[in-house]
């Protein structure tokens, strides 16, 4: 009798386990996604003052951002748009592009994206669009 209840103890552990670290998965990846939209909101924010006072958006992320990790550990990528080669701007599901002035974005927790949103690698990429009116996951853009 001892054995058996020691086995039903250590499954009902088990099970009860399974459900709390599932339920913690789920909260570290929106907490992730939280993370990810905070940054984005303040890099952008900063950036589009440079823009602002320099009449142009800077080429390249500024010094005091570029070595900002994601909650995933890769870095922020940057995009200004007009500056660099045609055809890498973040575009929507018609290929319009998602900005005018500059494009702000993490590769999400898979580290893919290409410039299409509705690409399979870029649906979870956390995005800047609208000129910064969207600030979230891609596929909710």
């Amino acid at each position: 009798m001892t054995l058996v209840e020691l086995m039903l103890a250590v499954l009902i552990v088990g099970v009860l386990s399974a459900i709390a670290s599932a339920g913690y998965g789920h909260y570290r990846s929106k907490l992730n996604i939280r993370i990810a939209v905070q940054d984005i909101a303040m890099m952008s924010m900063l950036i589009k003052g440079m823009c602002e006072e320099d009449r142009e958006c800077p080429a390249a992320l500024p010094a005091s951002l570029a070595g900002k990790l994601d909650p995933w550990g890769q870095p922020y990528r940057y995009f200004a748009i007009g500056l660099g080669p045609k055809g890498h701007s973040r575009k929507d599901h018609s290929l319009v592009p998602i900005n005018s002035d500059f494009d702000l974005y993490s590769v999400g927790p898979d580290g893919k994206s290409s410039p299409p949103l509705t690409a399979k690698g870029s649906r979870d990429d956390i995005v800047r669009a609208s000129d910064g009116g969207f600030i979230g996951v891609a596929a909710d853009y």
